[in-house]
């Protein structure tokens, strides 16, 4: 849940959670943000279009899903994203009460712990730019991603001659999968 968000053009704050929302949402706006116009599978089976406005939900979205990207283990963050679909699809189909929903609340309430920080953004002609991010609970490492510190420095023992093994490795299902391709197809 956001907490604060500031704009730096005009010093405007907001930190009450529903005043974010609202603001975000007259803001994005103005930018021509979170329109989307789709056709839908309904519960029932039947297709129909519909055009949904989010513009304050699209933007938080946005620096959300960032930060996450710095702060989540990515296993953590693959699991959470089919969680976040199938929420998605049980809100849809008015499962909100049920136990598998309680089950899917949960484990995103856990994976969202380490998940906090600031998250810059420029919003410009319908998209959201992030500009930059920042968090204490951080797992990117600048020295453990370099290619000029040998090992990631000091806190890590890192050796990029280790990956070869594992290259070997995960090479052999695609050799195989290769070779049948050759056998079988035209």
């Amino acid at each position: 849940v956001p907490i604060k968000i500031t704009n730096k053009t005009d010093g405007t704050e907001k930190t009450d959670p529903l005043d974010i929302f609202l603001y975000c949402n007259q803001v994005a706006g103005k930018h021509a943000i979170g329109r989307i116009d789709i056709v839908e599978n309904r519960f029932v089976g039947i297709k129909s279009r519909g055009v949904y406005e989010t513009p304050g939900g699209t933007l938080l979205r946005a620096a959300h899903m960032d930060l996450e990207g710095i702060c989540m283990d990515r296993e953590v963050k693959r699991i959470t994203e089919g969680l976040a679909a199938e929420f998605a699809r049980l809100c849809y189909n008015g499962f909100w009460f049920a136990p598998e929903m309680d089950l899917i609340r949960n484990s995103i309430q856990f994976s969202q712990r380490d998940v906090e920080g600031t998250v810059e953004i420029e919003l410009y002609k319908g998209n959201v730019i992030v500009r930059g991010r920042q968090s204490p609970k951080a797992l990117y490492n600048a020295d453990l991603a370099s290619m000029d510190i040998e090992g990631g420095g000091d806190a890590f023992d890192y050796n990029p001659a280790d990956s070869q093994g594992f290259i070997r490795i995960n090479a052999v299902r695609l050799k195989t999968y290769a070779a049948l391709r050759a056998k079988f197809d035209d």
